[in-house]
């Protein structure tokens, strides 16, 4: 199995567009796809975990605190969290090298920033 992405509703939807059209067979899944919309960080991560996604975020603010009570009683597939600052191109290539160079459960139940 390899890795699948699940984009949080606050990451910029151009790095989603420019990740399928470098990548089309890399299984990331939109905000919008997922019904993200509205739903607080536990549940994101919940919704995340039940489908063995790697969620990848801007929010780097409250997310590692929310990820880390959330592994406390659950599995996650992982979190990625990505500096707004970043070009999207090394964003992509970053998402790209993950995908291809590790497996889903290297990412259990981990937290990382981009860039790596």
């Amino acid at each position: 199995m390899s890795i699948r992405y699940q984009a949080d509703a606050d990451l910029n939807q151009a790095i989603v567009t420019a990740l399928l059209r470098q990548q089309p067979s890399i299984d990331c899944q939109t905000a919008s796809t997922a019904k993200l919309q509205g739903l607080n960080d536990q549940e994101v991560l919940a919704l995340a975990a039940q489908q063995g996604r790697i969620l990848v975020t801007h929010e780097r603010k409250t997310m590692p605190a929310y990820f880390a009570e959330f592994i406390m009683l659950h599995q996650s597939a992982g979190v990625l969290i990505i500096s707004k600052k970043l070009a999207i191109e090394v964003v992509v290539a970053e998402l790209i090298l993950i995908w291809s160079a590790s497996s889903p459960e290297e990412w259990i139940n981990r937290i990382a920033k981009i860039p790596l």
